[in-house]
């Protein structure tokens, strides 16, 4: 057992309170601990095996130990929740936190720093700002930053060699720091440093830099910037008034932590009551925690600690289970140190308190029940199983399927569907109409077409003969490539400018060519780091960048099983819009100004012309078979009508 090797060091350990790290042979950090007396904590892992697995394991891969001494055991365990949060060591039981207030997360610790949407607050060199109540406000104000200050949005590496800006540089949202002689290193360092003065509220500071600057400006005679500079200094005045005010904790506040555990996890609801009304509740969970032989009393003392560490505390906080009086007494004193006074933590046994524990107790059980039933077991196998096929940097939560439908070219639409841990997200499936990205050369022929249809119609007037093509050229027709490429170059470009939530995963109906247009639309945003691939039909098979060969998965994978889901799914949503937005077609167009054509005569032009665009184009001649001389004469009069008009 590798951890008896390093016994020598630890008959030398103070016999002082600490923090203790479990290092492995790579130099992560596997496991922090905290200890009254470090040496006789540090000591009982020497005759720890055979407890359970998770500790055999954990036994197994320790290869260094590093202690640090601290005055209390309060401060071990404030410097363990920091450590904690801050390394995430594989071995340590981590409680996500799904459904708490967003953060704004300024990414100092990266060269060119980017403004964020975060739900946890982690010791990891950012600047961070909130939370925002509504959570709508965390990404307004973000959209303000990207207006006033030109951060990236971007996840690319920034060398400034890039030829060209992309479009959020186009629409004065970004200013193009990939592009060294637009924007320099020291000017985008300018724009951080404004933006953090105006996350901690110093709006005072900010509003005196604009002005130097427009001042500076206006001096060089560049007018155009001077203005610029005035615009956002009346827009930071504007929003000082709006300024979010942080409420201080009632003397009746509480907080309630119920709790469910069993082999696959635990889960932990909290009920956070302020002036005596429930107003949030929170759930934490953790997976995996079966082979840890973890007790209640410190899965709680665990929750309670990570639940604290970025939020408010109430005086008063009750749980579900007795803890150690020594236990209890140092959470005690931490909470007590993080909230500035006294904070009780009790087990009430009767009364409104005793009920709302044991309503927290119930939500955490139904949450337990549905979070680990059998479907959503073989979700997360499937989902580590991409995990590891993609060699992707963690497992796929979100993963967005994208799915286009037509006929023959013709009222195209595409369609977006959302699934989170193996769960579709109806509330945000999103459907677009295919507008058609015109390509070179495409400009130049719709012009021909339409000149060739006024010289039918004139003709058609004048009782003259025209040349008839062998064939017609419909504009309305694209294909399935520009399709794909136009609808992820509008999702990603909304994303942008909401700041997100990006996905794990990228899903493509389709083979390598709709996979090539889906990264040619991530690379035109400045989002070339998104992951895509691509699923084709039939054969099942699954197509990723930089591999000349498709990956086939066993039918019966769970990770193939995923992929299917979202796709068929993607499928069924793009084919029911794409029925409607035919049927809308059909029976309300330019056909309905005509005197004389009604909806039966209407149907009959639609299916022997395909489109109100070819029957604009015919000729008399074309015209006389389907609907007769009169009707005929008046088609032509009505069209020739709009020509002359437009």
């Amino acid at each position: 057992m590798p951890i008896r090797d390093l016994r020598a060091q630890i008959s030398h350990l103070p016999e002082q309170p600490g923090v203790y790290l479990y290092f492995n042979t790579a130099g992560d950090t596997i496991y922090v601990g905290k200890a009254r007396i470090l040496r006789d904590r540090v000591r009982s892992y020497l005759s720890a095996y055979g407890n359970n697995a998770k500790t055999n394991k954990l036994l197994d891969e320790i290869a260094r130990l590093e202690i640090i001494v601290t005055d209390s055991v309060v401060e071990a365990l404030a410097l363990e929740s920091n450590l904690i949060k801050q390394r995430a060591p594989r071995y340590n039981i981590l409680l996500r936190d799904d459904k708490n207030y967003p953060y704004l997360k300024l990414t100092t610790s990266e060269a060119f720093p980017r403004i964020l949407v975060d739900r946890q607050v982690v010791r990891d060199g950012n600047v961070y700002a909130g939370p925002f109540l509504p959570s709508t406000l965390a990404r307004k104000t973000m959209l303000l930053v990207h207006r006033l200050f030109g951060l990236r949005s971007c996840n690319e590496v920034i060398t400034g060699r890039r030829d060209r800006p992309c479009l959020e540089y186009d629409i004065n949202r970004c200013v193009a720091p990939c592009v060294s002689e637009i924007c320099s290193s020291k000017q985008y360092d300018n724009a951080v440093n404004q933006t953090k003065l105006f996350l901690e509220g110093r709006t005072d500071e900010v509003m005196a830099q604009l002005r130097n600057q427009m001042q500076v400006a206006s001096t060089e005679e560049q007018y155009e910037r001077a203005a610029h500079y005035r615009d956002l200094i009346r827009t930071v005045e504007a929003s000082r008034s709006r300024q979010q005010k942080m409420m201080t904790t009632q003397l009746g506040d509480h907080d309630a932590f119920g709790m469910s555990t069993g082999q696959d996890g635990v889960v932990i609801q909290v009920f956070q009551v302020r002036r005596g009304k429930v107003v949030e509740r929170v759930e934490l969970v953790a997976d995996d925690i079966g082979g840890m032989g973890c007790s209640e009393a410190t899965l709680v003392q665990t929750a309670v600690q990570q639940f604290y560490i970025a939020r408010d505390v109430p005086p008063n906080i009750h749980v579900p289970v007795d803890m150690d009086s020594a236990d209890s007494d140092l959470l005690e004193r931490w909470l007590a140190g993080r909230a500035g006074r006294r904070v009780r933590l009790s087990r009430p046994k009767r009364g409104d308190k005793r009920g709302l524990l044991e309503l927290a107790s119930r939500n955490a059980m139904l949450a337990y029940a549905s979070r680990y039933n059998e479907d959503t077991r073989v979700s997360r196998e499937g989902l580590e199983a991409l995990h590891h096929l993609l060699h992707l940097p963690s497992v796929p939560h979100r993963i967005e399927c994208f799915d286009i439908s037509t006929i023959q070219g013709r009222d195209t639409v595409g369609s977006m569907v959302v699934c989170t841990d193996g769960r579709m997200q109806r509330s945000e499936y999103r459907k677009f109409r295919v507008r058609g990205l015109e390509r070179k050369g495409q400009a130049s022929q719709r012009r021909k077409n339409e000149a060739r249809g006024l010289r039918r119609m004139t003709a058609s007037i004048l009782g003259t003969q025209v040349e008839q093509p062998s064939a017609r050229v419909d504009i309305e027709v694209t294909n399935d490539f520009d399709s794909m490429e136009e609808v992820v170059l509008r999702r990603y470009r909304r994303l942008l400018e909401e700041g997100g939530p990006f996905p794990d995963l990228v899903v493509v109906d389709g083979g390598r060519g709709q996979l090539t247009m889906a990264y040619r639309a991530f690379e035109q945003l400045g989002l070339s780091n998104l992951v895509a691939i691509g699923i084709a039909k039939k054969e099942e098979e699954l197509f990723i960048r930089g591999s000349s060969e498709p990956i086939r998965l066993p039918a019966d994978s769970p990770a193939l099983h995923i992929i299917q889901r979202a796709r068929d799914e993607a499928h069924r949503f793009a084919v029911t819009f794409h029925r409607r937005t035919r049927s809308k077609r059909d029976f309300h167009s330019e056909l309905d100004l005509i005197s004389g054509i009604g909806s039966r005569r209407k149907r009959v032009l639609l299916d022997h012309f395909g489109s109100v665009t070819n029957i604009r184009r015919a000729s008399r001649e074309e015209l006389l078979p389907v609907i007769g001389p009169k009707l005929s004469d008046a088609v032509i009069a009505h069209f020739t009508k709009l020509a002359v008009q437009s």
